[in-house]
């Protein structure tokens, strides 16, 4: 299970996009040691190829980088329908490249240089809101977190609680492709059973969500796994 440190829970997945390599050692080596896995990449295409590897639970997005800038990485996340978290980096102190990040979805940014102290304190601000979302909505369907009450349109919906946990994973990467195996991971905290599980399970949610007339929410993506979505 993830253990809290402070207001972060150990093994968060920190994705950092930035082309200073003294500045990704740096903060790799912090931020391992606070617990979190972190990722570095140090361009902007390198960045969106992640964004499904590695699952990121924050972004920490550089605004001048090679191949696609910062700005250009951050309106692709957001135009993927993506809620995570972006944090900014810029190395000037602009009212333009604040308001530009800002306009296009980032959640807060930071002008370097800085201090780590800082960026660990509004990285755990914004977590505390992400997790503050009591209500995750997906298309019709809405699941309540508070209550683990599920609704697709007026229609409540019956889960066992390990079919909640399964589809509230779903429901919080939503239209991002989920692997069997990271599935797998996150749900079950299992490494001894195998992926078949997360099929059978996937079908008692198909059939418990996906009424006549209602259409597919769940959806397969051959040879990767399983995306959560409402087209």
């Amino acid at each position: 299970m993830l253990l809290w440190k402070g207001m972060m829970k150990t093994g968060t997945r920190i994705l950092i996009v930035e082309d200073d390599r003294s500045i990704t050692e740096f903060l790799v080596m912090e931020l391992e040691h606070e617990g979190m896995r972190v990722l570095c990449v140090h361009d902007g295409p390198s960045a969106l190829e992640m964004l499904d590897d590695f699952r990121p639970e924050i972004v920490v997005l550089d605004i001048m980088l090679p191949g696609l800038d910062g700005v250009g990485v951050l309106k692709r996340i957001r135009e993927r329908g993506e809620k995570l978290p972006v944090i900014m980096l810029t190395a000037r102190d602009s009212t333009q490249d604040k308001v530009h990040s800002l306009d296009y979805g980032a959640d807060d940014y930071l002008t370097k240089p800085f201090e780590v102290e800082e960026l660990l304190a509004r990285m755990r601000a914004l977590m505390r809101r992400v997790e503050g979302e009591e209500v995750l909505r997906v298309g019709d369907l809405e699941i309540n977190r508070s209550t683990r009450e599920v609704r697709r349109g007026e229609r409540k919906v019956e889960l066992t609680a390990r079919e909640y946990e399964l589809l509230e994973f779903m429901a919080q990467n939503p239209r991002r492709v989920l692997s069997r195996e990271s599935i797998l991971e996150e749900v079950w905290e299992d490494a001894g059973l195998g992926t078949k599980v997360v099929d059978v399970y996937v079908g008692y949610l198909r059939r418990k969500l996906e009424g006549a007339g209602e259409g597919a929410l769940i959806r397969t993506i051959r040879g990767a796994g399983y995306a959560l979505r409402k087209d």
